[in-house]
């Protein structure tokens, strides 16, 4: 499957095999385990207004799997929602024990050690860890929890939404942002 990547002349490939990340001519091979064919009909409900919701309301983003490694998608995920105007701060509790920096943010190890209120966390995380991200993201008063494309937890969906989160999965908000011409928070202030 290929994605056109919002970064100029590069693209997403995402495969299911354990083959490892590459490049090759400006396309970027990343292992990202493919839904089936029922997840992506369960997950229909990712409706184009919550989509548009969170990614126009939200200023402050936590993502939850931040790497330094630049050939994973987090970190071209990062680096490209802060160009369009979001405050993303990367959680990554290895980077965290060193004090790193990411894009200029700090790291931090755990959603609970983000010190400003959180509008929206993205999670880079295997399927099987994302309910304890979203269970944490609704203890921090997070107002959306947004699991990227092949992380699929319906029952952390439906714990967040009946917490007042809302939540969108097995989505990318770099590919809905120009799907949905959708160019940053509505306000940038």
């Amino acid at each position: 499957m290929l994605w056109r990547s919002p970064f100029i002349g590069v693209s997403l490939c995402c495969v299911s095999s354990n083959a490892p990340t590459t490049y090759r001519d400006g396309i970027i091979a990343a292992t990202i385990p493919l839904p089936s064919l029922q997840s992506l009909t369960m997950t229909l409900d990712d409706n184009d207004d919550t989509i548009r919701k969170i990614l126009t309301t939200t200023r402050t983003i936590a993502l939850v799997g931040a790497s330094k490694n630049e050939s994973r998608p987090s970190n071209h995920v990062m680096y490209g929602l802060q160009q369009r105007g979001y405050r993303v701060i990367p959680v990554n509790p290895g980077l965290a024990l060193d004090s790193q920096e990411l894009f200029g943010e700090k790291v931090y190890a755990s959603l609970k050690d983000i010190p400003v209120p959180i509008d929206m966390v993205d999670v880079f995380r295997r399927s099987e860890s994302a309910g304890e991200v979203v269970d944490e993201a609704i203890s921090v008063g997070a107002k959306s929890v947004w699991l990227q494309i092949g992380v699929i937890d319906e029952k952390a969906g439906q714990r967040a939404r009946a917490n007042g989160l809302d939540f969108v999965m097995n989505v990318c908000p770099m590919i809905e942002m120009p799907r949905l011409g959708i160019d940053g928070p509505a306000d940038k202030s």
